[in-house]
């Protein structure tokens, strides 16, 4: 396998080789002509097979949104309280919080479409139970516990299988188009699934929010099904090592970890809205599940802006993530100050577009600069840092909250996110401080 220089200036081989493989009937030697490079966010949309995911991604992840979004409602007035409502939001992440990293060997070596349609299935199956639950009037605060480690035990090998699976779905030079707008499909949900579950639990309440993300997940198994990948990688890869060896790899790419050990600071403090926006949409403006609704919609605007921002930038770059990172740091520090819930809805626009904005540079440059037999450990590594830190983070943040409310908890955030971009802006790399984060462009 080739590996980087020493100073890590140079791009891993594999890691940009073409991902299309010949068609049926083409020969090795007589391969389709390459086409001609596209630019713009939506280039990735030219894959049949990608558009079928997206499609499919669209109206899945805006269940989960809507079931989310009803679900912290209904357990901070089962528990009236933040502290209580961050330790059962992070009961659902201990699963990937312990074992989230082995979930990209699983990732590494199976057949990802296969994999995806059974976590797929398994969720749906959750999803319907809890929605029989809450219909017989059983849905508890142990079992809603209980049903979110169960969905984070299926998250440990679907979260890393996902980010991989695109891959396969595009050529090399729709990579970046592809990871964007899976970030554009996952903040749209932000937007949609908050958006009607704020109207839902205003008018009919919770139960029938569970219900419709139980149906929800019917669309993206019919078009896993449907899908027949452009790339080899998506079937059984030749992965060697575990968890271990995936480390490693990324130990020795400055394009791999910086972007991680960024995220590990800001996914432990920042990003956790889900505990925050309950009580300030309550506590803080006293408003209702209206309220708590609007601020998580305005949130997801910004975060969809912020994908589609990204989709335009051709290559990461350091100062990008130095950038988004800063200002993700202050958009948290001017909601802290918000005076009211119009002041908020702008500040929450602003903050969205910043943190999405990093966080889908993040995950293309992790994407773009690692190979493919190492990919899902990559982002199970991702998956870990981002969404596996959230029960510390929902702990701490509860309990922050309820000692000092939620401007502090947004100001502790804040300094997360400023001390990321400090991190980003002390690298240095001779001779060029930002080489090891540049594109790789088609050779």
């Amino acid at each position: 396998m080739a590996q980087m220089d020493r100073e890590g200036l140079t791009v891993v081989p594999e890691a940009s080789a073409p991902l299309v493989i010949a068609r049926a009937g083409e020969s090795a030697g007589h391969q389709a002509p390459a086409r001609p490079h596209r630019a713009g966010t939506f280039r990735a949309l030219h894959s049949r097979p990608f558009r079928l995911y997206f499609i499919g991604q669209v109206a899945s992840a805006s269940g989960t949104f809507l079931q989310q979004t009803a679900m912290g409602w209904l357990v901070l007035k089962l528990t009236g309280n933040a502290a209580s409502l961050g330790l059962v939001l992070a009961a659902g992440g201990v699963p990937s919080l312990l074992f989230g990293p082995w979930g990209g060997s699983i990732a590494d070596r199976v057949d990802l479409r296969r994999l995806l349609i059974g976590t797929q299935l398994a969720f749906g199956l959750l999803a319907g139970l809890l929605w029989a639950l809450a219909l017989t009037g059983h849905a508890t605060v142990p079992v809603i516990i209980a049903l979110s480690v169960a969905s984070g035990v299926v998250s440990i090998a679907d979260s890393p299988a996902r980010q991989a699976f695109i891959s396969s779905l595009v050529t090399p030079d729709d990579l970046s188009s592809a990871v964007s707008l899976n970030g554009v499909v996952m903040n749209s949900a932000r937007v949609v699934g908050p958006a009607i579950a704020g109207v839902l639990i205003a008018t009919v309440g919770t139960t029938p929010c569970f219900g419709l993300n139980a149906l929800s997940y019917i669309a993206v198994i019919v078009a896993l099904i449907a899908i027949r990948p452009l790339s080899a990688g998506a079937k059984k890869r030749k992965a060697t090592g575990g968890v271990l060896d995936g480390l490693k790899y990324a130990r020795g790419r400055q394009q791999l970890w910086l972007p991680l050990t960024m995220m590990a600071l800001v996914g432990l403090l920042a990003f956790n809205f889900s505990v925050i926006l309950p009580v300030l949409a309550d506590k803080t403006f006293h408003g209702n599940g209206g309220t708590y609704g609007l601020l998580t919609t305005l949130l997801s605007v910004g975060s969809v802006l912020g994908s589609l921002a990204v989709g335009l930038v051709p290559h990461p770059r350091r100062i990008y993530l130095v950038f988004t990172a800063l200002a993700f740091g202050v958009g948290l520090i001017a909601t802290a100050f918000a005076p009211d819930v119009a002041v908020a809805c702008v500040t929450l626009l602003l903050t969205g577009l910043a943190a999405f904005s990093f966080v889908t540079m993040a995950s293309t440059t992790l994407q773009l600069h690692s190979a493919p037999n190492y990919r899902g450990r990559i982002m199970a590594l991702w998956i870990f840092v981002y969404i596996g830190t959230t029960p510390i983070g929902s702990i701490i943040t509860g309990a922050i909250t309820s000692a000092g409310g939620t401007r502090a908890a947004l100001l502790t955030g804040a300094a997360a996110c400023l001390l990321a971009a400090g991190v980003a802006a002390l690298v240095r790399t001779p001779p060029h401080v930002d080489a090891t984060l540049t594109d790789i462009a088609p050779r």
